[in-house]
C-alpha cells in the first residue's frame, strides 16, 4: 500500500501547482506585481532549502563562496517579487546577517517588508529599525506607517508615539491626527477570553453564525490526502471554509469539518455571510473560472459570491453584481433585516487603502449601488472585516495611533448614520492583529480572531464573553468642620495618566458612585465646591467589587485666623531647600489654596514675609529671604491674582527665628527648616 501511495506521489508531483493571488486580507498595491499560475519545481527553492539544511558552521563555510551572496539576493528578490514572502524572508536574514553584503535601502527595505507580510513583527522591526536609524531621510511615509507597527506590534508603544510626532512635525502634518483615534473605550468591560480547541497551526479566522449552534470559520489547516498546496504569501495551504458546533453557554468550538464541497476549491475561501433564514451565503473567494483571472494590473483580485441552500444543499456559487475585474471586493455582512449587505474594497475613490461599503439588497435580490460609510467609519488606512448588528457596527483597522496591527473599532448606528469608531480597547485589542469580530444579538458574547501571542497557530480564532462589572468606586462627601453631607460637589475621576474617565456630582446625601470601572487600577479622584478647599486622593480598585472613598472639605474660610490681633492665612508652612528659593511642588500645593481664598475674598490684600535659618552670613540670608518672598509673590499673582492685592514681599533673613537655632548653636536639620519659611498677613479683607 506504502509504494502505491508514493508511485500515486510521483505521477502527481510534476503537475503540483502554486496559486499566487492577492492576500485576502487586501494587502498594499506597491506589491501588487503580476502574478504567475505556473507550476513550482524543487529548484526554485534551491536556496531556502540548502540554507535550511546546513548548521552554522557550514552555513558560514557556504557563504564564503565566491558570488553566493549576489545568487541569495537575487533569488530572495524574485520570491519577494513573487510575493513568496515566507522564503524571500528566510533568505534576506542570511544575506544581512551572514554576508558582507551592504545594507542598502531596498535590502533592508524588503527584508522588513518580508517578515512584515509573513506576520513575523519582532524580525520586521529590527530590519526596519536599521532602514529607519541609517536612512531616516529617505524612509517614505508608507515604510515608516510599517515600522510604526512593528514598534506597537512588539510593545515599543512610547518610541512609536514619539517617532510618530517627529515624523509629522518633519513634514508639517497636523499632530491632532494623532488624537483622534481612543485606544479605549470610555466604558471599560470585563471580558473572559478562551483559545478554542479547533485552531491549527496555521491561520484560521472570520468566524460567523450559522443556524442557532454552528460557526463557520475559514482556515489554512492541512487536510490534504497527499500533500498540501502552499500559498506562498506565507508557507501556509490555501484557506476553506469550515463548520464547527458552538457550545451556548461556553462558547467552545468542536467537531470542526469542511463546509461544502460546492463552496471549496482549490483557491481560497473565507469571511462568510448569511442571510437572516441562513438560506443564502455570500463568502470571498478568488476571481477565477477555469482558472485564475486577472485584472488590467495582473492581479487576481477577491469577490464576493453568493450560494442558495435548495433541498439541503448549496448551489453553485455566482459571484455579486458590484465585484469588478479590476479591485477587489470582499469581507461581506447581512445586516439583521437582511436588507443590507456590508463590505470592504478598494475600489477607486474610497478613503483609504480599503474602506467599509453598503449596498441595499432589493427584494428581486439584485443590489443597490455601493455605498461608502464616510469619514467616520474610513479612514486613510485600512478598514476591514465589518460585522453589522442592529444598531453597531464592529470592524478592524490598521489606523494610527492603535494598539498594534489591526484593532477592532466600534461605530453607533441610528438612521443610516455612523458615530466615529471607538477602539475597544484591551482585552479584545491586543499589539498584534485583532480582526473578524463577531457578537450575539444579547450583545453578551462572540468570536474573534488574532495572531496575540500565546496562540496555538499564525491567526486563532478566541471567544470572548462579558461579564457582570461590578467595579465601582463610591463614597460621601461632608464638611470637615459641621460633619454635614456636600450637596452638589462637584467629582471627577482622572485615570493613572491623569486623563479624565467621568464626572458626576453628590446627590444630597452627599453621597456618589463611579461604575464599571477597570479592576486592579489606580485612580484619583478629585473633589470640587466653592467655598471649599479642593480635594485629591488616589484610590485603586479591587477585583470585580466596589470600593469607598470618605472625603472631608475643608472651608475656605477656616484657614482664616486671628493671633494677637492679627489676621493670617493659616496654610501648611511653605518650606524651601537649603540656599534655594524655588517654589517646590509641596509649596506650590499650599499657595494654591492661598490663590483659592483670595479667589473667595476679592478684596483680600495680604503681605509676604519669609525667613531663613541661621546658616550662613546675616547679610546673605536676608538676601536669600527677600528672593524667597519675591518669588512666593510672582508665583501667586502667575495664578492670576492681581499684583495690587499683595502689599509687599519682603526678607527678615535669621531675624525671626522659631527656635534657639542660631549659627552659634548645632540644630538637626529638620530644626533648621523650621526656619526657612514663608508667612502671610491679611492687610484688608
Amino acid at each position: 500500500m506504502k509504494k502505491l501511495i508514493l508511485l500515486i506521489f510521483l505521477i502527481l508531483a510534476p503537475g503540483l501547482r502554486s496559486q499566487e493571488v492577492s492576500l485576502l486580507q487586501f494587502e498594499d498595491k506597491e506589491l501588487a506585481t503580476t502574478l504567475q499560475d505556473t507550476p513550482v519545481s524543487t529548484e526554485q527553492f534551491v536556496y531556502s532549502k540548502k540554507i535550511e539544511s546546513l548548521n552554522k558552521r557550514e552555513l558560514t563555510k557556504f557563504m564564503r563562496k565566491k558570488g553566493i551572496t549576489e545568487k541569495l539576493i537575487k533569488k530572495a528578490d524574485e520570491y519577494f517579487d513573487k510575493m513568496w514572502y515566507a522564503e524571500a524572508a528566510k533568505i534576506y536574514d542570511v544575506v544581512l546577517e551572514k554576508s558582507e553584503a551592504k545594507h542598502t535601502f531596498n535590502l533592508l527595505s524588503n527584508a522588513g517588508d518580508s517578515h512584515y507580510y509573513s506576520g513575523n513583527l519582532e524580525r520586521s522591526y529590527k530590519w526596519y529599525h536599521e532602514l529607519y536609524e541609517t536612512f531616516k531621510d529617505q524612509i517614505t511615509e508608507e515604510k515608516f506607517f510599517k515600522y510604526a507597527h512593528s514598534l506597537k506590534g512588539t510593545g515599543r508603544y512610547r518610541r512609536a508615539a514619539k517617532l510618530t510626532k517627529l515624523f509629522r512635525q518633519k513634514r508639517n502634518q497636523p499632530l491632532q491626527e494623532l488624537a483622534k483615534d481612543n485606544t479605549a473605550s470610555s466604558t471599560p468591560t470585563l471580558v473572559e477570553i478562551k483559545n478554542m480547541a479547533i485552531n491549527s497551526k496555521y491561520s484560521d479566522f472570520s468566524p460567523m453564525f450559522h443556524n442557532e449552534s454552528e460557526v463557520v470559520f475559514a482556515s489554512a489547516h492541512d487536510s490534504s490526502f497527499l500533500t498540501t498546496r502552499r500559498y506562498r504569501w506565507n508557507n501556509q495551504p490555501f484557506l476553506d471554509l469550515y463548520v464547527a458546533k458552538a457550545d451556548n453557554e461556553e462558547g467552545d468550538l468542536t467537531s470542526a469539518k469542511k463546509f461544502s464541497k460546492e463552496i471549496n476549491t482549490k483557491y481560497h475561501e473565507a469571511s462568510v455571510a448569511f442571510s437572516p433564514d441562513q438560506k443564502t451565503i455570500y463568502f470571498t473567494r478568488n476571481n477565477y473560472g477555469k482558472k485564475l483571472k486577472r485584472g488590467k494590473n495582473g492581479i487576481n483580485h477577491l469577490k464576493i459570491y453568493q450560494s442558495k441552500l435548495i433541498d439541503g444543499e448549496w448551489t453553485k456559487a455566482v459571484e455579486v453584481s458590484f465585484n469588478s475585474e479590476d479591485y477587489s471586493t470582499g469581507h461581506p455582512s447581512v445586516s439583521p433585516d437582511g436588507k443590507k449587505l456590508y463590505f470592504v474594497s478598494d475600489r477607486p475613490g474610497g478613503y483609504g487603502s480599503t474602506d467599509v461599503y453598503m449596498v441595499d439588497i432589493l427584494e428581486n435580490g439584485s443590489f443597490s449601488k455601493p455605498k461608502n460609510l464616510g469619514r467616520t467609519v474610513n479612514t486613510d488606512k485600512k478598514e476591514m472585516f465589518p460585522y453589522i448588528t442592529e444598531n453597531a457596527l464592529y470592524f478592524s483597522s490598521n489606523r494610527n495611533m492603535g494598539m498594534g496591527g489591526l484593532d477592532i473599532y466600534k461605530s453607533d448606528y441610528v438612521d443610516d448614520l455612523f458615530s466615529v469608531g471607538i477602539n475597544l480597547g484591551e482585552p479584545i485589542n491586543s499589539n498584534r492583529d485583532d480582526f473578524s469580530y463577531i457578537i450575539d444579538e444579547k450583545g453578551e458574547k462572540g468570536y474573534f480572531a488574532s495572531n496575540r501571542k500565546g496562540g496555538k497557530g499564525d491567526d486563532d480564532i478566541y471567544s470572548f464573553k462579558h461579564l457582570l462589572n461590578l467595579n465601582a468606586i463610591s463614597g460621601d462627601i461632608e464638611d470637615e468642620v459641621t460633619g454635614e453631607a456636600i450637596v452638589d460637589a462637584n467629582i471627577v475621576l482622572f485615570d493613572k495618566d491623569n486623563v479624565r474617565v467621568a464626572e458626576t456630582r453628590t446627590e444630597e446625601d452627599g453621597g456618589f458612585i463611579f461604575k464599571n470601572l477597570k479592576p486592579l487600577t489606580k485612580y484619583t479622584v478629585k473633589t470640587v465646591k466653592k467655598g471649599y478647599f479642593e480635594k485629591s486622593e488616589t484610590i485603586t480598585t479591587k477585583n470585580n467589587i466596589n470600593v469607598t472613598l470618605a472625603q472631608s472639605l475643608k472651608p475656605l474660610e477656616e484657614i482664616i485666623v486671628e493671633e494677637k490681633g492679627i489676621l493670617t492665612l493659616e496654610t501648611e508652612t511653605i518650606y524651601f531647600d537649603f540656599d534655594r528659593f524655588n517654589i517646590k511642588q509641596q509649596a506650590a500645593t499650599e499657595l494654591d489654596k492661598l490663590v483659592a481664598v483670595m479667589n473667595e475674598y476679592p478684596d483680600m490684600v495680604i503681605k509676604i514675609e519669609s525667613h531663613t535659618d541661621a546658616i550662613g552670613k546675616k547679610a546673605y540670608n536676608k538676601y536669600l529671604s527677600d528672593k524667597r518672598a519675591k518669588s512666593t509673590r510672582d508665583y501667586i499673582i502667575s495664578k492670576g491674582i492681581d499684583a495690587s492685592r499683595i502689599e509687599s514681599a519682603m526678607g527678615y533673613g535669621e531675624e525671626r527665628l522659631l527656635n534657639d537655632c542660631t549659627d552659634r548653636k548645632r540644630c538637626p536639620r529638620n530644626k533648621h527648616q523650621e526656619n526657612r519659611r514663608s508667612e502671610f498677613i491679611i492687610v484688608e479683607m
